[in-house]
């Protein structure tokens, strides 16, 4: 009997500590699963950096952005930085920190042969909130879009000049989806495919670069008040030197909130991690009317349905439009302005989704908190 129970209190301990190791690894990213830990206060704004010129060809930019340490209870900055990608013609997915039920929680960035949602975020250089426009796949070369991406053409010969239309860029800060404050966006037909896409997640230089963030105290927000030290870094893991970029312009000023009860990370059954104490519920989904929210879900889902197949209708059309250029042996410089002219049809019409979605809501929207199901918006 005691053997038995010693054996029991072992494997317990043994998978209590496998749980915290969950939390704390960065994990490889399925499609859209929020990992990580659950925070009950937003993360602070982007901070305003220059991009530290590419070392090579082929690196791909992967964006700055604000994770979590749940053993200090903080946000921590990793530092934007080049990576080379694990395969050729994959792109980055950044990661993103989105708002649900139970607070704020991490979606995490991954590679793969198409650039998925990623909460709509502006993260810059060519991550504006939806797509990347700072350069593209060619033949198994990547060619870096200079309106955006810092190239030496000395260095890096495959480049091109697309103007990215300046309405495009936005000019919020925010960084996370959803909530009160926080970005509203949805996404896309083709990014919805790219979550199904077979992708990767992060690779071994993206982790040094992040551990390396987690373990200066420098980086962490309650610290730094939303302006890290550095804020982006030509090599990974490489923080000294002319390389690297420091915060020009910081987002509004950072003071975390004051901790109450227990702020340590605990695994939850799913292996999720959750901050505790439990999230504000200032949102917390309608949950007194079934009715009510069945038939606003089926609205909603009709509306997202009708907005899918005008995606699906203008995506129809450009590939035509390509097939034609294709056939027509087309010049480099009508192919630019025919992308440009796709992109600005594609965000003029999540611009009009975005509108029809924002006055459904709130005209069809339950009352009593929130939206049904606790979604993020």
């Amino acid at each position: 009997m005691k053997k038995t129970s010693f054996y029991s209190i072992r494997l317990l301990a043994m998978a209590l500590v496998m749980g915290l190791i969950f939390v704390m690894t960065p994990k490889p990213a399925s499609a859209r699963v929020a990992v990580g830990v659950f925070v009950n206060f937003a993360p602070p704004e982007l901070p305003v950096y220059a991009q530290p010129i590419c070392p090579g060809p082929n690196y791909i930019w992967t964006p700055g952005y604000w994770a979590w340490d749940p053993i200090v209870g903080d946000y921590y900055w990793v530092p934007g930085t080049w990576v080379y990608p694990p395969e050729i013609g994959f792109l980055w997915t950044p990661g993103y920190w989105g708002w649900g039920p139970d607070g704020f929680f991490f979606n995490a960035g991954y590679w793969g042969p198409v650039v998925g949602f990623y909460g709509g975020i502006d993260y810059g250089f060519g991550y504006f909130g939806h797509g990347y426009y700072g350069g593209r796949w060619e033949h198994g070369h990547f060619f870096y879009n200079r309106d955006v991406s810092n190239v030496n053409v000395s260095i890096v010969h495959n480049v091109y000049n697309a103007r990215v239309n300046n309405e495009f860029r936005s000019v919020s800060r925010v960084s996370f989806n959803g909530g009160r404050g926080g970005v509203n966006a949805r996404p896309t037909v083709q990014e919805e495919a790219a979550m199904r896409m077979r992708h990767v997640g992060p690779v071994a230089a993206q982790t040094k670069q992040l551990a390396y963030a987690r373990s200066n105290r420098e980086f962490r927000a309650s610290v730094n008040h939303g302006a890290p030290p550095i804020a982006a870094t030509q090599r990974p893991g490489v923080f000294s030197g002319s390389g690297i970029a420091r915060t020009r312009i910081a987002g509004r000023v950072y003071t975390p909130p004051a901790r109450r009860g227990n702020t340590s990370a605990r695994a939850n059954s799913q292996g999720r991690g959750r901050y505790v104490p439990a999230a504000r519920r200032s949102e917390a989904p309608a949950r007194n009317n079934a009715a009510v929210n069945n038939r606003y879900q089926q609205d909603r889902n009709r509306l997202l349905a009708q907005q899918q197949r005008e995606r699906q209708s203008l995506l129809q059309q450009q590939n035509r439009e390509r097939q034609q250029m294709e056939r027509q042996n087309a010049s480099n410089a009508q192919r630019q302005q025919m992308e440009q002219r796709h992109q600005t049809q594609m965000r003029q019409l999540q611009q009009r989704h975005t509108q029809q979605m924002r006055s459904f809501e709130q005209r069809e929207a339950p009352r009593g908190g929130g939206r049904p199901g606790g979604r993020p918006r």
